[in-house]
Formats: C-alpha cells, sequence, structure tokens
C-alpha cells in the first residue's frame, strides 16, 4: 500500500473510530435516562393504583382528602387501564378520547365506545410492564395495566433520529469536500501537465532541426536509423499534445478501432522486448469516438504495464469485439505476467498504486480518466496469480455514441 493510501485508510479509521464512540455515548447516555424515566413512570403508576384503591376503600374521608387524593391522582398523567381478573375493563386514563369514553363524570356506561381498541391497548399494556395488583375488601383484585408514556418512546427513539441526521449531514459534508479536494487536485494536475508540454516544446523542435541538419551533411535521407529516431521525435511531439490538452475538452471523431490498435502496436511492439509477441485479432469494421492521440495514450499505459508483468517471455493479446446490439465495443487486452490479487482489481485505478519500486502509480488512473473523456469504461475483467491479466475497455459505438458533458 502506498503511503497515500495508508494515510488514507488511517483517518478513515480514525474518524470510523471516533464516530462509534459518539454514537455509543449518545446510545449508553439515552439508555441511562430512559432507565430513570422508566422507573419514575412505575412510580407514578404505583401511586395512581393506591389513590384508585384509597377513594374505593375509604369512603369515609372527609371531602378535603378526597380532594387531595383525586388531585394526587389526576397529576400523574400515564397511558393506564384498571381491569378485573377477568380482563374486563373497569378504569382507564389518559387514552384516545375519541374512543374511550366508557365512564361519564357520575359513572353511567356510556356504550358508545370501539372495544376492540381497549383490547389492542390492554395486550399493549401487558406486554410493556407487569400489572399493579389492588386488593378490594370485598375479596376481588384488580390489575393496573400501563404503558410508557409518548416522551418516554421519543427519548428511545431519539438518540437513532439524532444519529441518521448527523450521518446524513457527515455524508453531504464529506461529498463536498472530497468533490473540492478532487476539484483543487485537477486544478494542479492541469497546470503541471500544460506546464510540461511548454517546456517539452523548445527540446523536441531543436530534435526536429538536428535531425534535418544531420540528413542533409550524411546525406542519409533513408536512413533506417535515423527514420526511427524521428519516429521517436514525432512521438515526443504528440506526448507534448497530449499533455497540452489536458483540462480541455477531447476533441472525438469516428475511427476504425481496429486500425488504431494496429498502428500503436506495431509503433509500440519495436521498442519492447523480442521475446514478447504481440496479436491483434477480432471485429476489424467496428468504429468509435476516439481522440486518437489520447486513446494511444490508454494502449501505451496498458501495453506498458502488460510487457512489466511479464519478466522474460510472453505473449499479449489485444481483442476486438461488439456486443449483440452492435451498441457497445469491447477490447480485451490480456498479458501472460504475474497476475493481479482479486482483492486489488479496483485499487489499481487509483493514484499511487503501484507494485514496481520505481514509479508514480499514476498509469492506470490516468488511463481510467481518459477512457471516462470517451464515456467508456475500464475494468480487470479477470486475473489469476501467475498466469495473467485481462482488461476490458467498452467504448459506445459511433452510432449510438453522445457526446460527454465535461
Amino acid at each position: 500500500m502506498n503511503p497515500y493510501q495508508y494515510n488514507q485508510q488511517r483517518w478513515k479509521f480514525a474518524l470510523l473510530i471516533f464516530a462509534a464512540l459518539i454514537a455509543a455515548a449518545s446510545l449508553l447516555y439515552t439508555n441511562y435516562l430512559v432507565r430513570n424515566l422508566s422507573k419514575s413512570e412505575r412510580t407514578k403508576a404505583e401511586v395512581w393504583a393506591m389513590s384508585t384503591r384509597s377513594i374505593i376503600t375509604m369512603p369515609d374521608v372527609d371531602d378535603e382528602m378526597i380532594t387531595f387524593i383525586y388531585a394526587v391522582r389526576d397529576s400523574l398523567a400515564l397511558p393506564a387501564i384498571i381491569a378485573d381478573a377477568r380482563d374486563s375493563i373497569i378504569y382507564w386514563r389518559d387514552l384516545d378520547s375519541t374512543k374511550t369514553n366508557i365512564f361519564e363524570e357520575d359513572g353511567d356506561e356510556n356504550l358508545q365506545y370501539d372495544p376492540a381498541y381497549f383490547n389492542r391497548q390492554l395486550a399493549i399494556m401487558k406486554k410493556s410492564h407487569p400489572p399493579i395488583v389492588i386488593d378490594i375488601p370485598n375479596g376481588t383484585r384488580w390489575f393496573v395495566y400501563y404503558k410508557d408514556s409518548l416522551l418516554l418512546n421519543q427519548l428511545r427513539f431519539f438518540p437513532y433520529v439524532q444519529l441518521t441526521l448527523i450521518a446524513i449531514f457527515l455524508g453531504i459534508a464529506y461529498t463536498v469536500f472530497n468533490s473540492i479536494r478532487k476539484s483543487e487536485q485537477n486544478l494542479v494536475w492541469v497546470g503541471m501537465a500544460k506546464e510540461a508540454a511548454h517546456q517539452l516544446g523548445t527540446p523536441i523542435s531543436s530534435l526536429m532541426a538536428w535531425l534535418e541538419l544531420v540528413r542533409a551533411k550524411f546525406d542519409a535521407e533513408n536512413d533506417p536509423l535515423l527514420i526511427e529516431m524521428e519516429s521517436d521525435v514525432k512521438r515526443l511531439e504528440v506526448v507534448a499534445d497530449r499533455f497540452s490538452k489536458i483540462g480541455s475538452t477531447p476533441v472525438l471523431k469516428s475511427q476504425a478501432v481496429y486500425k488504431v490498435v494496429v498502428d500503436f502496436v506495431n509503433y509500440f511492439k519495436v521498442r519492447t522486448s523480442d521475446k514478447i509477441v504481440f496479436n491483434v485479432s477480432g471485429e476489424t469494421k467496428v468504429q468509435a469516438m476516439l481522440n486518437v492521440p489520447l486513446f494511444d495514450w490508454v494502449l501505451e499505459n496498458l501495453l506498458k504495464n502488460a510487457a512489466n508483468a511479464i519478466e522474460s517471455a510472453g505473449r499479449i493479446d489485444i481483442v476486438i469485439s461488439e456486443n449483440i446490439a452492435k451498441e457497445q465495443i469491447f477490447i480485451d487486452i490480456s498479458d501472460t505476467g504475474k497476475g493481479i490479487p482479486r482483492a486489488k482489481f479496483e485499487a489499481v485505478f487509483q493514484p499511487g498504486f503501484t507494485t514496481r519500486k520505481r514509479g508514480w502509480g499514476l498509469g492506470l488512473s490516468l488511463t481510467k480518466r481518459m477512457i471516462e473523456y470517451h464515456k467508456g469504461q475500464i475494468f480487470v475483467k479477470e486475473s489469476e496469480i501467475d498466469k495473467g491479466t485481462t482488461f476490458r475497455i467498452i467504448l459506445p459505438s459511433s452510432q449510438t455514441y453522445e457526446p460527454a458533458q465535461i
């Protein structure tokens, strides 16, 4: 793992731990409050049951005492039901007033109520807490059932809502700051690329002039060495042109993919080991919208990586095909090199990733970006250690291409 990835992973891990600590602290403190509030509500329910029992069992208490007991009981707001041993409802409080008018103020029964609602509430209360028993002087028993108040239920779910909102906010903030960081990185890349193109311009022009002087002085117009030197100098011009166009919208034209690939392979294979065999096959007439200098750069990066992965002799195959609907063109570049572990299929396209001791690890990152300029995709199709790797490029065909908004 390169230092950039290591630092990135370390910071992500640290932030994850910090977020987990905040979440755990919030949940623990909320649970502490919920437990205390639940105990308080249990006490309220017990006081309400005792006050109800006092009203029933002490008819001779003076009016002032009765008024006090009623005041205490009515101040304890809590959804509760009093039922007998057969679950017949005797009294209730703090339930839905539109469905619970069992008793009028004078104690006469009001038959306009929803019994199904009462049964549901009683079942909920039975599951929520154990009942409080009231012993009546005539030998019967009443049972006080209650459920948690709305405040307690809201408090239970509050930390989850809070953490969800914080997570959404952090996600949006991370996306915005990441976008800003990438934008700044892009500006640095564009500036460095254009400066490199500018610096290369003068020596390339001088080399072209020196080549012409050598030809004229030694009458070597068709000398093969000078022809190859000129080819390399022109290649440098293409490279400089690539760098000068980074950050600009590429100009794409319909091109025969097979011809573009073959032309570059013919240039590249004479500049690599004779022990590596190149083979291009597949559809010869498919057309794609390409910027040839940029696409040559893509091929150069992939073929260089493939050649470096082959330690001695080997083979590089390039197969061009299209899907049944003729909407997409597939370019599979396979080598017989050392392969890539499956866990690193995505990582190879990250800036700074490299398995070589020397190198910046930017080739595949740039390759992916240039393929995206062409509204295409690139990924590791398959790889096996010590057997080889296949990269797949997917491009839209010329007939289905829509200009990219860059």
